[in-house]
């Protein structure tokens, strides 16, 4: 094996992890993932406690301090005893340590007796001198018992919400790649100023249309409908805008080719325009997806009852017979939150290629 050889087949250190090989760098490139680096921690660790959180049992999450990761105690079968007694680690008043099984405790002392050998007298145990003996022990009992506590409620609330995202979606991916290839792809009088005026309604706040909204779907009949939540928001000025942009990087060639061979407008619409913006479609597909997923005040003032409700305002108003349980609300909350973050992993590529592509920054 040569030199050369030998140099490529090397591991790379840490500075050539984040830097292309044979380039040294910069101390603006620390600051740089410094920053990333604090973003990502802040972003994501509540997330993990969310998740991480879910997979622990009651007694572990009421637990101060509390554990990083769920823990439970070790539990070991001995003959006399019907259930499965807790381990600990006793010290000794000589010094040594003696791993012991507790059968009951009455204040700070407690019972316990040796799990080798079960025929020997139980002792009493100051429960200063015995700290149990742990391990890494996730559980899926809290989406079990959330499952099995929330019954049809919860499977009804997913269809809502599930419904909501994926037809309200579908309607603003059509209306909003039809309104920007006329905007695109038409010389028409008064096609700027549609669009500035398009583009001035996101300086409007939605919790101003919140009540005209309201009063509208309540003339229609649409209070307590998922068409309610659907219909108000299906063209949205930022969809337009981008696919706009987008779009005008088509060539007018391709069109007029089109034409020249018969082509209606629909047809090159829908067979040449459409295709060719897949990624600006999949970008605003990604954030109506987020953005009906997510929804809340408006569900809120239009869905009443419990048959309507979606996932989101479920997860707000979740209580059971003993009260809000903790445990149960953090597996909710993971399960509002995975659907989101599967799809986002999915058609994250999209994001920066179709934002690229389009001009946007």
């Amino acid at each position: 094996m040569t030199d050369t050889a030998f140099t490529q087949a090397a591991p790379r250190g840490f500075k050539e992890f984040f830097k292309p090989r044979g380039e040294r760098m910069h101390w603006t490139d620390y600051v740089t993932y410094g920053y990333l680096i604090i973003g990502v921690l802040v972003m994501l660790l509540p997330v993990l406690w969310v998740v991480i959180g879910s997979l622990k049992s009651p007694a572990n999450l009421s637990e101060y301090p509390p554990t990083l990761m769920p823990m439970a105690t070790q539990t070991i079968v001995v003959d006399g005893h019907p259930d499965p007694l807790p381990l600990f680690e006793v010290t000794q008043d000589d010094g040594t340590v003696k791993t012991l099984a507790q059968i009951r405790r009455v204040g700070i002392r407690a019972q316990m007796i040796d799990p080798d050998d079960p025929a020997a007298e139980p002792s009493v145990v100051d429960v200063a001198k015995a700290k149990p003996i742990r391990s890494f022990n996730p559980t899926f009992d809290n989406y079990k018992d959330l499952l099995r506590t929330a019954g049809d409620t919860i499977w009804r609330s997913i269809y809502n919400s599930a419904f909501i995202t994926i037809v309200a979606t579908l309607i603003t991916l059509v209306i909003n790649s039809m309104a920007a290839f006329a905007l695109s792809k038409f010389r028409f009088t008064g096609s700027t100023f549609a669009l500035v005026l398009i583009l001035a309604t996101l300086m409007v706040p939605a919790t101003i249309i919140l009540v005209p909204i309201y009063l509208i779907n309540s003339q229609l009949g649409l209070v307590n409908s998922l068409w309610g939540v659907i219909l108000p928001v299906l063209a949205t000025p930022t969809g337009v805008f981008l696919l706009r942009q987008y779009m005008l990087t088509i060539p007018d060639e391709l069109l007029e080719a089109a034409r020249m061979d018969h082509a209606s407008e629909w047809q090159i619409y829908w067979r040449i325009v459409l295709p060719l913006t897949t990624p600006a479609l999949a970008v605003v597909a990604i954030f109506s997806i987020m953005s009906r997923w997510n929804d809340f005040l408006l569900p809120l003032i239009v869905l009443n009852t419990k048959d309507s409700q979606t996932l989101q305002l479920a997860l707000a108003g979740f209580k059971t017979e003993q009260g809000i349980e903790w445990h149960l609300l953090l597996a909710m909350t993971t399960i509002t939150a995975l659907p989101l973050a599967f799809i986002f992993l999915f058609l994250q590529r999209y994001i920066t290629t179709g934002i690229a592509s389009s001009g946007v920054k």
